[in-house]
């Protein structure tokens, strides 16, 4: 009987032994990439991709809830048309979503 248990115990200090202790802590982060990493990443990748576009003349909405017209744009400022009369500055990051794209420009002939 003692024979058998020593070669159980041998059996789980091999490569079964590192299964049994590190497999769950594996199977925890690939779960947790899948369901938070991942999804994060790619919202972060369209945002940045959002921001790069924005262009004059598109309706944004900020994220404090401000709807504008893009006047002018800069590398890291955006200023805004607010009910045709005022304009207003902010950071290009306080652009929440793009409402309508600017119509694309036509050629001159």
């Amino acid at each position: 009987m003692l024979l058998a248990e020593e070669t159980a115990a041998a059996a789980q200090t091999g490569i079964e032994g590192y299964l049994v202790t590190y497999g769950p802590l594996v199977l925890m982060f690939v779960v947790l990439y899948f369901l938070l990493i991942r999804p994060q990443q790619k919202r972060q990748k369209t945002r940045s991709m959002m921001l790069g576009n924005l262009k004059k003349g598109d309706k944004v909405v900020t994220i404090g809830g401000l709807h504008g017209t893009i006047l002018e744009i800069t590398d890291d400022t955006v200023i805004l048309r607010v009910n045709d009369v005022t304009k207003l500055t902010f950071d290009r990051s306080a652009v929440n979503t793009v409402v309508s794209s600017a119509p694309a420009a036509e050629e001159k002939k």
